[in-house]
């Protein structure tokens, strides 16, 4: 009888060196699109890859601001490519939906911010006084609370702080967030989103910045309709 297990003693077959390199050339490539195809998924993902022909101009707009973009606020990424923001809903200070598509003909900054977040905590100031600069008219600062538990917590330390000139948004859910990270537009706390009255993107913060300095001011300004 004979044995289906191989021999210990009889070394195992040996690939001619070409046939080696071909495999491991191939398996190279495959790993390659693999990858390839995840970039190219985020990126999708970011709205970048197509664009949508109606936002278009915010893209030109963004890209005739790049100049703007240093200082206090060289953190922001201009918008390569037309990409409409979602009809996000959130809540008022008395606790009436809003959306928004509510500022529809404003330039909105859209700022996503939480009382658990240090970083945030020490922006809220400076887009307190952006607000009270440029707010009103042309332009909004939209702030949205997502602390997802004590709902009075945020209200209470907004009081604190002394700031009071931004209107109270609040999403307890942060559903907000989410749907912003489903286009590449959050990826951590504070977000801050500047959108165009069409409603879509000229620029993405990830992170705090100095909205009320001059470096911010000069930027939003020119980033209003003339």
């Amino acid at each position: 009888m004979t044995s289906d297990r191989p021999n210990p003693e009889t070394p195992p077959p040996t690939r001619p060196p070409g046939r080696r390199l071909a495999i491991a050339v191939l398996t190279g490539a495959i790993i390659a699109g693999i990858g390839f195809a995840g970039v190219y998924g985020i990126a999708g993902l970011g709205g970048n890859a197509s664009g949508d022909p109606a936002c278009r101009p915010a893209a030109d707009l963004a890209r005739k601001l790049t100049p703007l973009i240093h200082g206090e606020v060289a953190a922001l990424m201009p918008a390569h490519a037309g990409l409409r923001i979602p009809d996000v809903t959130f809540q008022d200070a008395n606790g009436q939906s809003r959306r928004l598509s509510d500022w529809r003909g404003k330039t909105v900054l859209l700022n996503l911010w939480a009382t658990w977040c240090v970083p945030c905590r020490k922006e809220m100031p400076a887009l307190n006084g952006l607000q009270d600069k440029l707010g009103g008219g042309a332009f909004e600062v939209v702030a949205v609370n997502i602390d997802t538990n004590n709902p009075d917590r945020p209200k209470t330390w907004l009081n604190e702080a002394g700031v009071r000139t931004l209107s109270y948004f609040s999403d307890a859910k942060a559903r907000v967030f989410q749907e912003l990270k489903v286009i590449g537009r959050a990826t951590g706390m504070p977000t801050s989103v500047l959108i165009d009255p069409a409603g879509c993107e000229i620029a993405t913060m990830a992170g705090p910045a100095d909205w009320s300095g001059e470096d911010a001011l000069r930027l939003v300004t020119a980033a209003l309709p003339k």
